[in-house]
């Protein structure tokens, strides 16, 4: 019994003294960086620029831009009108953003 106890008191001075460093993969908030920087012009999924470029699902379709990846390329780099965002979205920025797009217009945007 002694020995059972020295040797779990001594696993945890042991994972004191070393510490597993695992560092989960900062979060990037997509809803927060399209607030940012797409609600201007998109506001709850519309488009104040072209009416027929929201980011509804019904027009995603029809402008086949059917995926959450075909959403960050244009945030990236723009298409027609829209400049592209990469520098301001930052590493990733543009895939968060795309995938909480894609989210809002599988739900008809009924989030806002």
């Amino acid at each position: 019994m002694l020995r059972r106890i020295t040797g779990l008191i001594l696993s945890c001075l042991i994972s004191l003294l070393h510490p597993i460093n695992v560092q989960a993969e900062p979060q990037i908030d997509g809803a927060f960086l399209f607030e940012g920087h797409c609600a201007g012009c998109h506001l709850n999924g519309g488009n104040i620029i072209r009416r027929g470029q929201t980011l509804k699902m019904k027009a995603l379709v029809r402008n086949n831009i059917a995926s959450a990846k075909a959403i960050a390329l244009i945030a990236r780099e723009g298409r027609g009108q829209m400049s592209g965002y990469g520098d301001v979205l930052g590493e990733g920025g543009d895939l968060a953003v795309a995938e909480w797009v894609w989210e809002q217009a599988q739900n008809a945007w009924t989030q806002g």
